[in-house]
């Protein structure tokens, strides 16, 4: 495969259902009434919403052209940094799509859903073995949503040692949501630089914590791909003035099956489902941030609990120092089973294969781009690399500039300008389902885009050119917004 997939191609426009529709026409044939008609009351008669009126091929071509004008994971490479946007075996769809499971209702007696909550209890099992963690709950609904839980378990923590804890240790490498979760449990943030290496140092660490710090939030890997080398030193430290350790699990892509939270001394992980355990990514969800905790916390994980007990399964809420319901139920249950089922069909041998392809594709990309774009850390990393636009900045070509022009080569763009720790951030994550020829085009993309910075710079300015919608202009957009359809 030598050549780009970006094209003008068959690109259809699409008016208003309001601008399509006719009066009187119906998409759908309603069966004959069975029962005696009776008027509205005339006040709620009146007045309704102003639906258009369709046929069904509208309706049908209506929707199928507008997702044509989408790109998503299934479309083509979504190399998001800090994002793990792989492809999902759609295997898992079908395991979720199992009628007993995308048919079972919330309020179903235990008894007849004995197949769901094993299920659950074998997943939080699993999860808790590849993480090296003690007990896992299920119940988050989000990453943003386990980093939540884990700040309430060990403000619960200290509230049971009768400890009053002010503050929290975020450093600038770690997830942006991060600091927001903190503040919700009524912690001050406290930021920590990372050193020249572009990781914590104990020394850095040791300088904050104190007896007033509940502990310290950190990703790892973090933002910029690079591995906490000194963590298990940094745990000790947190530890040692009765603070706890929480681990951002976003990038868990990179170390399944590689690597123990539990022994580098972690005493709180969240996971994204769908992120590290392929499960579908994006639209606001549904998603799943299940929190994994040593055993000294598992008493105030969330109810209700699935429990087992002489091969029943329940859910129980005898917890008396629990935090409570996160939400009303377990409802992002399908999001569970195609993680479970992605964890048995892969296996741990697999699991951990994924983790050596993601890492291996990210570090051959950080080779074969080193010098084209600048390369601010310069050395081994995980998942995903970061770039930076400092080559071509002298020419006045910027991130966004370059991540536009990429879209004319049929690629989505890679995260831009972020972790914000690296001015004008390229970061770049091909996730292990990407083939070799796959991400040799891209990287050829990016270097011819290199090219044309230095002999065409308009050209980048002016891109994209080819998608359905080019530049937009992103200041007018966000002060004179346009919210009517």
């Amino acid at each position: 495969m030598k050549a780009f997939s970006g094209t003008t191609g068959l690109i259809l426009n699409e008016p208003l259902l309001w601008e399509r529709g006719l009066k009187g026409r119906c998409a759908f044939s309603f069966p004959e009434d069975d029962v005696d008609s009776s008027p509205l009351d005339p006040e709620l008669a009146s007045g309704g919403p102003d639906f258009p009126d369709l046929s069904e091929v509208d309706v049908v071509r209506h929707y199928t052209r507008l997702s044509q004008w989408n790109f998503g994971v299934d479309t083509g490479m979504y190399p998001l940094g800090s994002c793990t946007m792989k492809y999902n075996p759609k295997i898992n769809e079908k395991m979720a799509g199992l009628k007993g499971l995308a048919g079972a209702h919330p309020l179903l007696a235990g008894y007849l859903s004995q197949g769901a909550l094993k299920m659950m209890f074998e997943l939080e099992g699993l999860l808790t073995e590849i993480t090296g963690m003690d007990a896992a709950t299920l119940q988050p609904a989000a990453g943003a949503h386990g980093e939540l839980t884990g700040m309430l378990v060990i403000h619960a923590y200290h509230q049971s040692r009768g400890s009053v804890r002010t503050k929290i240790i975020v450093p600038d490498t770690a997830h942006g949501t991060n600091p927001a979760s903190a503040a919700l449990c009524g912690y001050q943030p406290v930021s920590v630089a990372s050193s020249e290496q572009g990781i914590l140092s104990p020394e850095a660490i040791a300088a904050v914590m104190d007896e007033d710090t509940a502990g310290i939030m950190v990703t790892n890997p973090n933002t910029l791909g690079l591995f906490e080398e000194n963590i298990r030193q940094i745990a000790g430290i947190v530890h040692e003035k009765g603070g706890q350790v929480y681990c951002d699990g976003a990038n868990m892509n990179a170390v399944m099956g590689i690597v123990s939270m539990g022994a580098m001394g972690v005493d709180v992980l969240h996971l994204n489902l769908h992120k590290t355990f392929s499960t579908p990514h994006g639209c606001g969800g549904p998603g799943s941030g299940p929190v994994c905790v040593r055993e000294h916390l598992a008493r105030f994980l969330p109810v209700p609990r699935v429990i087992e007990k002489n091969g029943v399964y329940a859910l129980s809420e005898d917890c008396p120092e629990s935090i409570g319901k996160l939400h009303a139920f377990y409802g992002n249950f399908g999001v569970m089973v195609k993680a479970y089922s992605y964890i048995r069909t892969m296996g741990a041998d697999g699991l951990k294969k994924a983790s050596q392809f993601a890492v291996l594709n990210a570090n051959y990309i950080k080779e074969r781009l080193k010098g084209v774009f600048h390369l601010p850390y310069d050395r081994p990393c995980m998942h995903e690399c970061v770039f930076s636009d400092k080559i071509q900045s002298a020419g006045k070509i910027t991130t966004l500039d370059m991540a536009k022009r990429l879209m004319d080569y049929g690629f989505h763009p890679p995260t831009i300008y972020f972790p914000l720790v690296v001015h004008g951030a390229l970061m770049i994550e091909p996730t292990e389902t990407e083939s070799m020829e796959n991400i040799d085009l891209f990287i050829e993309a990016l270097k011819s885009i290199a090219r044309e910075a230095e002999e065409n710079p308009e050209l980048l300015r002016q891109a994209p050119h080819k998608p359905k919608v080019t530049r937009l202009d992103e200041v007018a957009a966000a002060r004179k917004p346009q919210l009517a359809g």
